[in-house]
């Protein structure tokens, strides 16, 4: 079994629509092993960000992603980072494939719905980033 980590974005926890995030979550094979809602501040998401640090999207991302509550999740299943690029879809929701969670639910290129892990190194960063052991069940 492998772990993924994944974020549904403000914009989809202000739009009321993390419930339909997680369905398709589900529906796609995922054991969710952690979850929790939580409020980044703007320090806390430039932590999580810096390897974006020099990028000009930068300081525009790290505000949006402390602007509202997250749902933090740690996904677990065979391929399981691979299989949560898939469906989440690609990151222009315009550009992404019918079905994805990014093309059902992404309003944008940057109110996108979803985050994440893009590599097992990735996925190692980012869930201890909010999760400790015992929070995986």
């Amino acid at each position: 079994m492998e772990r993924t980590f994944a974020i549904i974005k403000p914009d989809a926890v202000e739009r009321n629509v993390t419930g339909k995030v997680i369905e398709m979550i589900e529906a796609g094979g995922f054991k969710i092993v952690g979850m929790k809602k939580i409020r980044l501040s703007k320090c806390q998401a430039e932590g999580f960000y810096y390897v974006h640090k020099e990028r000009p999207f930068f300081g525009d991302l790290c505000a949006f992603m402390s602007r509202g509550p997250v749902i933090a999740l740690v996904l677990e299943k065979e391929n399981a980072i691979a299989d949560w690029r898939t469906l989440m879809g690609a990151t222009n929701p315009a550009n992404a494939t019918e079905g994805t969670i990014r093309k059902v639910l992404g309003v944008s290129i940057e109110e996108n719905t979803v985050h994440g892990s893009d590599a097992p190194e990735t996925a190692a960063f980012e869930i201890p980033y909010f999760f400790n052991q015992l929070e995986l069940v």
